[in-house]
């Protein structure tokens, strides 16, 4: 393991500030609003979600444990950026400690990669269910589940702690260095720095390939299985039933990995730094929301326990 070097061979200690959005006050406040609207959204909806699951016994099987769990880890994740991004809207630029950057980042990754993990999770459960469905529960087990969803987040961890303690044992010359950016991620972190960060990139392109393209190929390859398994039902309405319950996690799949993967996968001579903030705001804000929307108005299941959780008259667990 990568040891955590206090000592970062600077005079002083190195504050960061992130780029404004604008100078123009109508806009920050319009920007202010907009953003504060779609986290309360993003907090208000991942929450129901995590509700619903925990209040009535009909939803607790293993697609809507991981899918609470998801919610669970959108929170945290939009957390750990929204409220300092907001903080910075207005005004002049509050600078950040070094120690509050690295913090940041190691959080931003880990919850990032807990919820990469969790979608390629997610298709394997609804891989067994199509494809196996008379071995489900034999093999979907609660302690199963558990392990998964445990170990998400360990390798999640692991993954994280080593990346973020690589790139802050740089230098970043000069006391105070803007980033082109409103949060910690490395790809803009790593163009501060003033030394050689070759070895830096090649290990952020070995953990992007672990945390996005592995648990991609893993998705790609049960949707697979489970494309020909639905196109064998011969009942039309099984099999549009069965699409209606994949689609709606492809979608939150296609867009977290492909922005993510234009962020961290593209070579860094052909990214642009704006383009890498647009793509940002997707997978800070968009993702997440999509994530309580899509499972709630295209689930019956779930949109019928908001309404008996919501009316009294749903079971305890």
């Amino acid at each position: 393991m990568i040891a955590w070097d206090p000592v970062f061979n600077q005079s002083g200690p190195t504050e960061f500030v992130f780029r404004v959005f604008s100078t123009v006050p109508e806009i920050q406040a319009l920007l202010f609003l907009l953003f504060l609207l779609l986290y309360l959204m993003i907090l208000c909806g991942n929450t129901a979600i995590i509700w619903v699951v925990c209040t009535l016994s009909s939803l607790h099987t293993p697609m809507y444990f991981f899918l609470s769990n998801l919610s669970f880890v959108e929170i945290c994740y939009t957390t750990d950026v929204v409220p300092l991004m907001l903080s910075n809207i207005f005004g002049a630029q509050k600078p950040i400690p070094l120690a509050g950057c690295a913090a940041q980042m190691f959080f931003f990754l880990t919850l990032g990669g807990a919820d990469c993990f969790l979608l390629a999770i997610m298709a394997y459960d609804r891989y067994v269910a199509i494809c196996h469905p008379l071995h489900y529960t034999l093999i979907m087990t609660q302690k199963l589940c558990v392990q998964m969803v445990t170990g998400a987040l360990g390798l999640a961890l692991f993954l994280s702690l080593q990346l973020t303690a690589l790139i802050f044992t740089l230098p970043f010359c000069g006391r105070r260095r803007e980033i082109n950016h409103f949060l910690c991620d490395v790809p803009p972190v790593l163009r501060l720095a003033c030394a050689d960060i070759h070895v830096h990139q090649a290990v952020l392109y070995v953990v992007s390939i672990l945390v996005l393209t592995v648990p991609f190929v893993l998705i790609s390859v049960s949707y697979s299985f489970i494309t020909l398994a639905i196109l064998r039902i011969r009942s039309a309405e099984g099999r549009k039933r069965a699409f209606s319950t994949c689609s709606s996690h492809l979608t939150v799949v296609l867009l977290q990995y492909g922005c993510c993967a234009l962020v961290y996968l593209r070579p860094q001579s052909s990214s642009s730094v704006d383009e890498d903030r647009q793509f940002a705001l997707i997978y800070t804000f968009i993702t997440p929301l999509l994530n309580p929307l899509i499972y709630t108005l295209r689930n019956k299941d779930v949109k019928a326990a908001l309404k008996k959780a919501i009316s009294g008259k749903g079971s305890g667990p």
